[in-house]
């Protein structure tokens, strides 16, 4: 893996990202960028003192980070980046220009995400992002070992198989077990049916792969809540979905199923886009 890129607005939130970025980076061996968003809209402020005095204290704060950090990260660079415009659209750039093989930002969960601009951009990011992109709560810590469990959900769509080669690389990095999760959100059998044959398919890949699975079919009124409690219940490091994902009445009035992912969930949630199969081992 190339270069993580972490979204940083010196939140809480942000910071952990960081933390977490450096010791996933210690276990894939490459460098990690921060990058700050200066997010002022008013073009008449642009050249201002207030501007320049907001923009003067984030490189302090940035160079305090770095010396704060010196040595944390063994086998990379780690680096920052100030760049000014909308915060998704800036992080998303400069992942596309560093040819970032990963994003990780930061959320505040269910209350207080939008205290800072990485809360309430996060899902944003994920939308935006060239890249696969990890968003992390501030509560969350990754242990000595890294990334030991991966819960990988199935539904009915077309993409929902997608995110599977660049969860198995992630898995061979980490030496991590991946517990596939079939979902039903309907009693509609011809449905059901295509979700095990899915789940059929990603679990000969990653047989194939030599990757240690589980597999398991549950209903799901939610697949949202449905994923988070498996995941509780397997101990889970990470949740890996597509961005784009099956939706059911229920899931209509309570938003997206990967937005609720990424705002409710405990665990790391690994959110790929449907649009390209990522790899880990091209970058």
């Amino acid at each position: 893996m190339k270069e993580i890129v972490v979204a940083i607005d010196f939140s809480k939130g942000s910071l952990h990202a960081l933390d977490y970025a450096i010791a996933f980076a210690n276990h894939v061996k490459s460098n990690v960028m921060m990058v700050w968003v200066d997010s002022h809209t008013n073009q008449d402020f642009a050249f201002s003192a207030e501007v320049n005095e907001f923009r003067e204290e984030a490189i302090r704060n940035m160079e305090e980070i770095m010396k704060s950090k010196k040595g944390q990260l063994k086998h990379g660079k780690l680096s920052y980046k100030l760049r000014k415009g909308k915060v998704y659209q800036e992080i998303a750039n400069q992942a596309k220009y560093n040819d970032a093989s990963l994003i990780i930002a930061g959320t505040h969960g269910v209350t207080g995400y939008e205290e800072f601009w990485i809360g309430s951009n996060a899902y944003r990011i994920v939308s935006y992002a060239p890249c696969p992109v990890i968003t992390v709560r501030y509560d969350f810590n990754i242990g000595p070992e890294g990334i030991k469990s991966i819960v990988l959900p199935i539904d009915s769509t077309l993409d929902t198989r997608q995110k599977v080669p660049f969860t198995v690389e992630l898995a061979k990095l980490f030496n991590a077990d991946i517990h596939i999760l079939a979902l039903y959100s309907t009693s509609i059998k011809a449905v059901q049916r295509k979700v095990d044959n899915y789940a059929r398919q990603v679990q000969k890949y990653m047989t194939d792969a030599g990757i240690n699975h589980y597999i398991e079919s549950l209903q799901a009124d939610n697949i949202t809540n449905i994923s988070i409690e498996y995941a509780r219940k397997v101990n889970a490091d990470l949740i890996a979905i597509m961005t784009e994902q099956e939706t059911t009445a229920s899931n209509i009035l309570l938003g997206p199923y990967a937005q609720q992912m990424v705002n409710h969930s405990p665990v790391p949630v690994l959110s790929i886009q449907p649009k390209e199969i990522y790899s880990i081992s091209t970058r």
